[in-house]
């Protein structure tokens, strides 16, 4: 084999096997086999669930009563979602797949040695990446992209026949692939711009920050921008400086122009998201490819999880010194690592996101039915809905956050030491755990929330529902906790129980449940004796879920937990047709 074929060879094994590493199968559980097969098809089946839902416009689209011009704007805005959708899952694709761009430790060590070239491990990585947002992209327009060209098509003046919906079909398609390459290539140029300039210990200090602040916004600009009502908002000198800014508006133009309608607000935009794209691609294969060497020569320096804040080096004690241990173990591991970090930010995004739309969706409730504005003060002197349900629903998600953190493990090496001191569950973990969690996840919104409603409302109603997030949170901690026998970060992650493809049907519903929560709790807020009554009503709650919980913990005396285990999978022996016993399967 000459040198050519080998090195096509190299690719690609090296792009197959980063391609299934995007998952990383290190923290699995060996009963998954080092199969993230059912991991991934959760996500699958939740991005095509949102085409699917996406797609129920259609149903109205080609009713009789729908005037031309209805179905025209009805499209607009239609196809500018379904962009601005696309950009996003690419974004958060993007963010969450930041630190596999580049190879880890592991690869560095095995690779190394090898007779494999550094361009070729480049080349494999961004081919393996490229592709998983190829997937994305693909399967997130699985059903979209079949029904939409087509209405497309009927409501574009220049689309004519079988010729106008193949145009239709095409320009669509182009302009999703085109909106997912833009955003992952300026992510990309940013990495590697940043990974140029700074030193590599301080590019991974820096990288957790980035990473939050760009799924932040990606977030609040997907939910705050506005959208197309129709061809006369496109003319609107409101509307032009925002599109101008904006690259979700952009490609709406591109789109636009490729599928043949021409107006002339659009023909600005079209020109934009070509510059865009040539510009963001050009950026991050100069800047990716310039330090990427450089990288690869400092990974090995660096290890994955750096010194926490110096805030951090002091910690309360959590109890008595096992409960101490276990919870400053937690809470320095959390804001140490990297990757937990990113996931704890992943779920206050969503509480972010979630905010932004309960108070778009709740302030023209109070503005009044005249012609006389109503003041910032006015509307905010007072106990609202958008504030009590954004309290309720950030206090909701970092419990979510940090809990979701708290099952996937930080280095499973490492928990031996854990198993060698021979701690048994009970109440001292559970009480050092669940300290844990109020600390990370309730007690940051409490007093963010406390410095908001302290400085907006009279301080007796801003007591009670201070009073009302703090038993939440004991709330929120003994349910999240629930059955949990384990230290944080110390126990294997099983693929497929975490029925990630249900969080999106969930989060519908937590945002319903959420802003009829607020709606009471403001009525209730009132009246002294109003707010008393529910004060007692949740502490009930509260103690009595506590209760419960202690019951249950002072019951179950047995080990800890270390390894994910399938309750429902049936017995296996582990035993082999050689006599021998069978392990994990290497990747």
């Amino acid at each position: 084999m000459n040198r050519v074929e080998d090195t096509k060879l190299q690719f690609r094994v090296l792009r197959r096997q980063f391609l299934f590493r995007l998952v990383d199968v290190e923290v699995l559980s060996a009963h998954a086999l080092g199969d993230a097969n059912k991991l991934v098809g959760q996500f699958v089946s939740l991005l095509i669930f949102i085409s699917l839902l996406l797609t129920l416009g259609l149903l109205g689209f080609n009713d009789a009563n729908v005037t031309p011009d209805v179905r025209l704007a009805l499209s607009l805005s239609l196809a500018h979602v379904l962009i601005a959708t696309t950009m996003l899952a690419v974004g958060m694709f993007a963010v969450l797949s930041w630190d596999s761009v580049f190879p880890d430790r592991r690869d560095v060590l095995l690779l190394a040695p090898m007779p494999v070239r550094a361009r070729t491990i480049f080349l494999a990585k961004v081919a393996a990446t490229g592709a998983a947002l190829a997937v994305v992209v693909v399967v997130l327009n699985s059903a979209t992209g079949l029904g939409w060209p087509m209405a497309f098509a009927a409501v574009m003046p220049s689309s004519h026949g079988i010729l106008g919906v193949v145009r239709c079909f095409a320009a669509y398609w182009f302009t999703m692939v085109a909106a997912g390459a833009f955003i992952y290539c300026g992510l990309l140029a940013l990495q590697g711009l940043v990974a140029q300039i700074l030193p590599r210990r301080l590019f991974l200090r820096t990288a957790g920050l980035l990473q939050m602040a760009a799924f932040c916004l990606f977030v609040s600009v997907y939910f705050l921008e506005p959208s197309v009502s129709g061809p006369t908002t496109l003319i609107s000198p409101e509307m032009q400086r925002l599109a101008r800014r904006l690259p979700t508006y952009w490609f709406f133009g591109l789109f636009n122009e490729l599928a043949g309608y021409t107006h002339p607000a659009l023909v600005p935009l079209a020109r934009r998201a070509w510059l865009g794209l040539a510009v963001t691609a050009f950026a991050a294969a100069v800047a990716y490819a310039l330090s990427y060497m450089r990288t690869m020569r400092q990974i090995l320096e660096e290890p994955d999880i750096t010194s926490g804040p110096r805030s951090f080096k002091w910690l309360p004690r959590f109890g008595n010194q096992l409960q101490t241990a276990v919870g400053q173990f937690s809470v320095r591991s959390l804001t140490r690592s990297r990757q937990h970090r990113l996931i704890l930010a992943f779920y206050l995004g969503i509480g972010l996101a979630f905010t932004i739309f309960l108070a778009r969706l709740f302030v023209p409730v109070f503005l009044p039915t005249s012609a006389q504005p109503v003041q910032a003060n006015e509307l905010w002197s007072e106990p609202n809905i958008p504030v009590l349900a954004a309290s309720i629903m950030m206090s909701v998600l970092a419990a979510m956050g940090v809990r979701v953190a708290f099952a996937l493990p930080l280095e499973l090496p490492a928990n031996w030491i854990f198993r060698a001191v021979g701690v048994r569950a009970g109440t001292g973990i559970l009480t050092a755990t669940r300290r844990a969690l109020l600390f990370l996840s309730v007690l940051p919104v409490w007093f963010i929330s406390a410095a908001v409603c302290l400085k907006l409302w009279p301080w007796h109603k801003a007591a009670g529902h201070l009073i009302i997030l703090g038993l939440l949170g004991i709330i929120l901690s003994d349910v999240a906790l629930y059955g949990f026998r384990k230290i944080p970060f110390t126990c294997s992650y099983l693929p497929g129980k975490s029925q990630a493809h249900m969080v999106f049907l969930a989060a519908i519903g937590l945002v319903a449940l959420i802003a009829r929560c607020a709606a009471f709790e403001r009525q209730a807020l009132q009246g002294v004796e109003t707010t008393m009554v529910m004060l007692i009503l949740i502490g009930a709650v509260a103690a009595g879920i506590k209760w419960r919980a202690t019951i249950l913990a002072r019951s179950d005396e047995r080990e800890l937990q270390f390894e994910e285990v399938d309750s429902s999978a049936p017995l296996d022996l582990g035993l082999s047709r050689d006599g021998g016993v069978t392990g994990r399967r290497e990747s």
